[in-house]
């Protein structure tokens, strides 16, 4: 047997060849009735559409481009799952480039991908979605484009996000609750916008509390698992040591973790950790991290509808770009408890 058409789809369920189009492309004008039956027949008789036919037949590459600039694969993951499981229920693809944000041609390296792939839009995640030079060069080519957690210039461009600074917050509050006050704080990648905003959303909830916010317990960390490791020693061979230890991602923080069973330290009943994103490695190491789970499956698969559907085109009217604010959730843990 052949390989299945349109024609033979149309024939098998009954329906006219643009019924079966319509039914493939998504479109929400079709009775369930006959979208059931129309895919039914593609599944029964292995129909695959033809995407290269579509984008000649019209101005659209049915290609998204996913650009990142993150060292941690858990958090590239999510993100191009997330895309993709949009994406695939609308006969997309997603096209994952890693950009080197911190490079001084990153606008170049942008300019060919857009010029070789002719994506109908591009998700930027960070670092680059508050890279100047890309943007301004995405928007010279009028590609459409939805930013994931901007830290800055927000009004510039649709975006998906979810509030650090309350997130961060919660974690802190969380902390303060069980008992404790002597509670450092890691901070992220100084270019990174999210890092600064949980480092806002820590001091205010410190504030709030009248806690004190000591210089020798704030550090600066860059995301990876050997600053957690370092920033960890440090910390914990001071003379008055914090009793929480609260670090910008879960990478740092199970970078602390392992300094603290270094020097024979019993978490949490001797210093309590606390992370940020729920990544894998929060609930495989011993005790299990306490941490806030950033919804990055749930911004990419947004990201990628509001590309698909249009509502992130440029809008000469002056209106506000589109912003969509998703939820977090605060995942209690082994790591923390009060303070000894």
């Amino acid at each position: 047997m052949g390989i299945a058409t349109i024609f033979d789809v149309a024939k098998a369920a009954g329906v006219s060849i643009k019924t079966v189009s319509l039914v493939m492309n998504g479109h929400a004008n079709v009775r369930e009735e006959t979208r059931a039956r129309v895919l039914k027949a593609a599944q029964d008789l292995h129909y695959r559409p033809n995407y290269s036919a579509r984008s000649l037949a019209g101005s659209r590459s049915f290609l998204l481009g996913l650009l990142y600039d993150n060292p941690i694969a858990s958090y590239v993951t999510n993100v191009q799952m997330g895309a993709v499981s949009y994406c695939r229920k609308k006969g997309y693809h997603v096209m994952c480039e890693p950009i080197d944000a911190s490079v001084e041609n990153v606008d170049q390296h942008v300019s060919q991908l857009i010029t070789t792939l002719r994506p109908d839009g591009l998700i930027l995640t960070p670092l680059v979605s508050d890279n100047v030079a890309v943007l301004e060069r995405v928007e010279a080519f009028g590609t459409p484009y939805v930013r994931i957690a901007p830290g800055s210039d927000r009004d510039r461009s649709p975006h998906v996000l979810m509030s650090d600074v309350q997130a961060a917050a919660a974690m802190t509050n969380h902390l303060l609750d069980l008992g404790h006050r002597k509670i450092a704080f890691i901070k992220g990648h100084p270019k990174h916008g999210a890092a600064h905003l949980r480092y806002e959303g820590f001091l205010s909830a410190m504030h709030a509390a009248d806690a004190p916010v000591r210089a020798e317990y704030v550090l600066n960390g860059d995301f990876s698992f050997e600053c957690g490791v370092a920033c960890g020693e440090e910390l914990l061979s001071l003379p008055d040591r914090p009793t929480a230890i609260f670090a910008c991602n879960d990478e740092m923080a199970v970078g602390v973790m392992m300094a603290a069973h270094r020097r024979g330290l019993h978490v949490p009943h001797e210093v309590s950790l606390a992370g940020f994103d729920d990544a894998p490695s929060a609930s495989v190491v011993w005790p299990q991290l306490t941490t806030i789970r950033q919804p990055i499956f749930e911004m990419a698969a947004v990201a990628a509808e509001m590309l698909v559907e249009g509502r992130a085109n440029r809008d000469e009217s002056g209106a506000a770009p589109v912003s969509v604010l998703l939820d977090f959730a605060m995942v209690r843990r082994e790591s923390t408890a009060p303070p000894p």
